[in-house]
């Protein structure tokens, strides 16, 4: 591969749902596929391991102290991840084997808020096998709220890989302005936008934030599909009773920074999608238009942004 180009692999395939052990052992084979492709950088869709709580909608989850939403949630908690108690160590030792640089949807569930909420982390693990940050989502979506925590900005944060530098947002935070305009002003060029899994969500907003930022955006997203639910998982009659056939098409896609398709949405395909992304088209988009640099008033207007790990409690020992 040359100095100026990344080999991507978006990977458009379905979690073994609420299933943390064996999402893990599909996460590592899925790896070295794309490692076997020589592909540099790898991306999962949001929430991927262990799944997205599809049984919000299904199961009257907005209910009240019921039985049937304590289950799940308690069933979804217990499959979630905890990286401090070394969860995703395998997977970080699988990208320093193979020179891989990976971002990875999960369901976090942090020693440092206590260890019992859960938040959709968007992690990023470098080719050397660190991690190298984990962004917690701002501010989860309607249902989500139901089961997922608020997060905070101390994952706002890029990553050199070759040329590029490289971000990401969990999926409708990527409409969020300021959080944008942060990862712009870092000096972000490869956007990452990170879906649970459907066109609806993909079609228009990957060229929307490539033609603003003029930076390539990598969507991807997950499938779900009625017979991805694992017959072990809590309820599942009461959840498959009002489950589509599918919940969720894919849609992964790759905008340049000119806004225009170089992978138009994938829909309905499970598997790795790759691309050759070359950094020369940053500079060329970026002659006319600089959000954070020529093209901006800085003067007139500026973004703050606090980037403090949030926690209940601040020891003074």
């Amino acid at each position: 591969m040359k100095a100026n180009e990344l080999k991507v692999a978006l990977a458009q395939i379905a979690p073994v749902w609420l299933d943390k052990k064996a999402t893990l052992e599909k996460i590592e084979a899925t790896l070295l596929e794309a490692a076997g492709a020589e592909a540099e950088l790898v991306i999962f869709g949001e929430a991927f391991l262990p799944g997205y709580p599809f049984w919000l909608a299904l199961t009257g989850g907005a209910e009240w102290n019921t039985k049937v939403n304590k289950e799940i949630h308690a069933h979804y908690v217990r499959n979630s991840v905890q990286i401090e108690a070394g969860d995703l160590d395998a997977i970080c030792e699988v990208a320093k084997e193979n020179n891989i640089a990976v971002y990875l949807g999960i369901m976090e569930r942090p020693k440092d808020r206590g260890g019992h909420s859960i938040y959709a982390s968007l992690v990023y693990i470098n080719e050397t096998g660190t991690i190298a940050s984990v962004h917690r989502k701002l501010q989860p979506t309607y249902d989500e709220r139901l089961t997922w925590a608020p997060g905070d900005g101390h994952g706002l944060r890029v990553h050199s890989l070759k040329q590029f530098t490289v971000g990401g947002l969990n999926c409708w935070e990527n409409w969020m302005p300021l959080p944008r305009a942060t990862l712009y002003g870092l000096g972000e060029n490869l956007h990452v936008a990170v879906w649970p899994g459907n066109l609806n969500n993909t079609k228009d907003i990957t060229r929307f934030i490539a033609r603003e930022s003029r930076s390539y955006v990598i969507s991807v997203s997950s499938l779900m599909r009625k017979e991805d639910f694992p017959s072990d998982t809590p309820h599942l009659e009461k959840i498959l009773r009002k489950a589509p056939e599918v919940l969720g098409n894919g849609g992964s896609c790759i905008a340049g920074p000119d806004g225009e398709w170089i992978m138009e949405p994938v829909v309905d395909k499970e598997g790795l999608l790759y691309e050759i992304l070359d950094f020369n088209k940053v500079y060329e988009e970026r002659q006319n238009f600089d959000p954070v640099g020529h093209y901006s008033r800085p003067d007139v207007t500026q973004l703050k942004v606090n980037r403090e790990r949030q926690s209940t409690i601040n020891f003074k020992d």
